[in-house]
C-alpha cells in the first residue's frame, strides 16, 4: 500500500498522480497503479474512480458466457483464468 507523511504526521494512502500528455490528461491511483484518461482533469478523475472502484470489484460484475455469446464469441474459445498479456512492458523477466 502506496502512502505518504504529510507535515503534521498524517498518513495518507489516496495519493493520485495528475499529469498532462498532449491534450489528454491522465490520473494514476498510487495505491494500486491503476490509469486512466479524460480530456480534462475532472474527467480523468472521473474516470480513474471507475477503473479503481472495477479494479477494486466494487463496480461492475463477472462476463458470462451469455455476454460473450451475445457478442458473438464461443465462451470455450476464452481462458477461465487472466493469464499475462503478450506485451513487451509486461516482462516477466523483472
Amino acid at each position: 500500500m502506496a502512502s505518504t507523511t504529510q507535515p503534521g504526521g498524517d498518513e495518507r494512502s489516496d495519493e493520485v498522480h495528475l499529469w498532462r500528455e498532449g491534450d489528454v490528461w491522465i490520473a494514476k491511483d498510487v495505491e494500486t497503479g491503476v490509469a486512466s484518461q479524460g480530456d480534462s482533469r475532472g474527467e480523468a478523475l472521473e474516470m480513474l474512480d471507475e477503473a479503481v472502484a472495477l479494479h477494486e470489484g466494487e463496480a461492475g460484475r463477472p462476463v458470462t458466457d451469455a455476454d460473450l455469446e451475445e457478442l458473438g464469441i464461443d465462451p470455450d474459445s476464452v481462458p477461465g483464468d487472466p493469464g499475462q498479456p503478450d506485451a513487451p512492458w509486461f516482462d516477466a523477466a523483472e
